[in-house]
């Protein structure tokens, strides 16, 4: 360990840092006030130094590796403390925010993650968000590796995945149909027999929801006409608000689709649930942020209007 951190040249890391955040050699040159030559010198000295490739070519740009993002990650965190470090010296308030690291699952609906997250910028303490939006599987990969905090997704992570994690349950909701006022007054009507041949917009494949309404339409013997399939909920809400058919979204967000894309709706299925998870690497949760993501969700996103109360789980998934 020591061998290591005698090899690290900080004076290194900050050229790899700048040029990281800068995006070319030469805008860093000009910050650093340093040949280009010297500032190549010194980034492969680092990279020696840890013998890893830290940047590959993009056209004219410079692209960190996957193992230039995680080094950057600890770059940041370090400079960002030796700021601090100064300012408490000098006796300033430093005002350096809370820093929460979210990986935001792809099928999770975005006005479901925006919900989600808006209570952790009500801290009485400023707060940094960095959200970083892949598949679960890869951002709970992130997660074990410490590049996440949380990961917010509409499953729990399988054992399979050979991670140590625990997935809290957020709550759970029916799901409500929309279609634009045109659409949601013809078949609103006899709902939900007027849904056979009716067009319809359908989430992606990997999404939860998708099987969940398929099931539901052949229990109902229901043959809607799919229009398409989307992975993003956003698109499916603007195809939808143009008329183009009718679409689902959870009903804990109902009146922020209602508002924000100016649609109606057709009908409720409370039958069909979708659920939501914040997984992460702690049984128990310990940063503010996601206390208070959590805590808001089951009190108020997914309270049970009708006296009913989502009841907070935590099971871990343990490696095979």
């Amino acid at each position: 360990m020591f061998e290591v951190m005698e090899r690290l040249n900080y004076h290194h890391l900050l050229y790899f840092w700048m040029v990281a955040r800068e995006g070319t050699m030469a805008r860093a040159c000009e910050r650093l006030l340093l040949a280009q030559s010297t500032l190549s010198a010194q980034i492969r000295a680092l990279e020696d130094a840890l013998g890893e490739k830290l940047f590959e070519r993009a056209g004219r740009r410079l692209r960190l590796t996957e193992m230039g993002r995680t080094v950057f990650g600890y770059a940041d965190e370090i400079f960002s403390l030796g700021r601090e470090l100064v300012e408490n010296v000098k006796g300033r308030p430093t005002g350096r925010p809370l820093r929460l690291r979210v990986g935001v699952a792809e099928v999770v609906p975005k006005l479901i993650a925006y919900h989600l997250l808006k209570p952790a910028l009500r801290l009485s303490e400023p707060v940094r968000l960095v959200v970083r939006e892949q598949s679960t599987a890869k951002l709970v990969a992130a997660l074990a590796l410490q590049e996440l905090d949380v990961v917010l997704a509409d499953t729990p992570t399988a054992s399979e995945m050979r991670v140590r994690a625990f997935n809290h349950l957020l709550g759970e909701c029916g799901v409500t149909l929309f279609a634009s006022p045109k659409l949601a007054t013809k078949y609103r009507r006899g709902f939900p027999r007027t849904l056979d041949g009716a067009p319809f917009l359908l989430p992606g494949q990997a999404s939860t929801l998708h099987g969940a309404l398929e099931q539901w339409f052949d229990k109902q013997r229901i043959h809607p006409r799919i229009v398409g399939e989307f992975d993003d909920s956003t698109l499916i809400e603007v195809f939808g608000q143009g008329g183009s058919g009718v679409f689902a979204a959870p009903t804990a967000v109902e009146a922020s689709v209602r508002l924000q894309y100016g649609v109606a709706v057709v009908g409720r299925l409370e039958e069909v649930r979708e659920r939501f998870y914040a997984i992460s690497v702690e049984r128990r949760l310990k940063h503010p942020a996601i206390i208070a993501i959590t805590e808001s969700a089951r009190s108020e996103l997914f309270s049970e209007p009708r006296g009913g109360r989502v009841t907070a789980v935590a099971r871990p998934t343990r490696p095979n």
